[in-house]
């Protein structure tokens, strides 16, 4: 008798946590975006006799590869720290850290997936909009950084 398939359901986008080494207070992120890597595509001309077949042509070579800035969206609180490590680098003392993006289950209670970033700095602080809606007061991070280290996922 076949073995049925095992249902696999996607994660939870809502169930997820920023660590940022170095921070004392944690933050409860509400939006993290921007995970993302781009390599540039070089068009080249491709040797005769070569795997196109003995004929001379283009071939798509692999370039340099970027990464795209990560976005943080926050609740403001009495918590000065973001602000002051974005101040440090307006000050011109830039204090790279490293840090994680980690997704639990829906549970709260495994991690499932975990992406790391490295080298990260901020390069923009955008604060709140103020209005009379009565809306939660939300700043904005965007973090630069050198590269993704990792992407795991756990099975539950």
């Amino acid at each position: 008798m076949a073995e049925t398939a095992r249902r696999v359901d996607p994660y939870r986008a809502f169930n997820f946590i920023v660590s940022i080494v170095g921070l004392q207070q944690p933050v409860s992120f509400t939006e993290c975006t921007g995970l993302g890597s781009t390599t540039e595509v070089i068009d080249g001309p491709r040797a005769v006799g070569g795997s196109g077949g003995g004929t001379a042509g283009h071939s798509r070579l692999p370039g340099r590869t970027t990464f795209s800035d990560i976005t943080l969206k926050w609740g403001v609180t009495d918590s000065t720290e973001l602000w002051d490590w974005r101040q440090d680098v307006v000050n011109g003392n830039v204090l790279r850290r490293n840090g994680s993006i980690v997704v639990f289950d829906l549970d709260n209670h495994t991690e499932v997936a975990r992406w790391n970033f490295v080298n990260a700095w901020p390069s923009k602080w955008e604060g709140p909009a103020f209005n009379q809606k009565g809306d939660i007061a939300i700043a904005t991070l965007v973090l630069a950084h050198e590269g993704l280290t990792s992407f795991t996922t756990t099975k539950v």
